[in-house]
């Protein structure tokens, strides 16, 4: 089946804003602006913020800290129907559940301008899978458009759990992976609507292979990355300032740099190997955002982790999954 231009770029956008709000996400966490707004799907109860704390009730913390109470209850209850007893109990006792942050305008409009993202990603996919039902009936398409459609439903729930928990590190850790799992069905969405879908790429045994190598770790390496930012969120809970952060990390920062010099050598002999051969252009942009993601990586660890660099570290981590990915749709193996 032929899927027009129009259908074709409809999903271009929609990957488009999946990354936006992967990247305003990372931004929020840095500028540690998650409680910006305290409850959800509202800010501060209402569908536009205030921009002064003057137009806010006197006794707004307590407020929020209520409603924020109530729904960290009925979490934990869902934790425990599932068996997660211990998990639950963390939250009741973490000292910092219920403390609330004075109203500051630029961080609530910071975690607004996110969750408006959000809203339009999800309304993007929303429109799409309404597009698919209209016009193109095929089971695989309409199979895929509605499993993205509730993973974004549950993405955006999880949200409020992040918000709930007063930004408990593994609900952030979770809600990332969510979104790296809605990006590659997506991805995989458009490479199978693209005029190229029939036209694979062939590549011998050990290239495929170390390609599927590289992009299992480069996925770890997401999570490995995540626990090091838990870890950076509870040193900063001590009241330990970014300055002194690389002075504490632990086994997980390790761990993850030794994983990145593994991805760098596998993806160097792929690149090299490819320039003496068929010179694909999806293994050479591969390579070229790895070097930017691991430069990214060395001012991170050596230089005081600065702020946006973090963000910058994360896209092009996201970036390098989404071409790993393609690699993997568009590959065949041959002899």
């Amino acid at each position: 089946m032929m899927y027009t231009q129009r259908f074709i770029r409809f999903q271009w956008v929609t990957l488009v804003a999946l990354f936006l709000v992967i990247c305003a996400g990372s931004f929020v966490r840095i500028t540690g602006s998650g409680m910006g707004c305290p409850d959800w799907p509202k800010c501060f109860g209402k569908w536009i913020p205030p921009t002064a704390e003057t137009q806010l009730p006197s006794n707004y913390l307590s407020i929020f800290r209520e409603k924020r109470a109530k729904k960290a209850v009925k979490f934990c209850a869902f934790l425990r129907r599932f068996g997660m007893e211990e998990t639950a109990q963390k939250i009741e006792k973490d000292p910092t559940l219920l403390q609330e942050e004075p109203f500051n305008a630029a961080r609530t409009y910071t975690e607004y301008i996110n969750r408006l993202l959000g809203f339009l990603a999800g309304n993007l996919m929303l429109a799409g899978f309404f597009w698919c039902v209209l016009f193109y009936r095929k089971r695989w398409l309409l199979t895929l458009s509605a499993i993205n459609l509730v993973l974004i439903a549950v993405e955006a729930w999880f949200g409020s759990i992040v918000v709930a928990t007063n930004l408990v590190p593994w609900t952030i850790t979770v809600h990332l992976f969510l979104a790296l799992v809605i990006l590659l069905i997506q991805l995989y969405v458009m490479y199978r609507i693209s005029p190229k879908h029939g036209v694979k790429i062939p590549v011998n045994k050990l290239t495929f292979y170390t390609w599927w190598a590289v992009f299992a770790i480069t996925f770890y390496q997401m999570f490995l990355g995540t626990q090091v930012r838990e870890y950076i969120d509870a040193l900063t809970k001590q009241g330990l300032g970014r300055e002194a952060w690389s002075d504490y990390f632990g086994i997980e920062f390790f761990v993850h740099r030794s994983f990145s010099w593994l991805v760098l050598l596998l993806l160097a002999y792929l690149a090299w190997k490819n320039e003496q051969g068929d010179k694909i252009s999806v293994i050479r942009w591969a390579f070229v955002v790895l070097g930017m993601e691991l430069s990214a990586g060395v001012l991170l660890a050596y230089f005081d982790l600065p702020g946006l660099v973090q963000t910058a570290h994360l896209l092009f981590a996201v970036i390098l999954l989404a071409l790993l990915g393609m690699g993997v749709y568009r590959f065949r193996k041959i002899a």
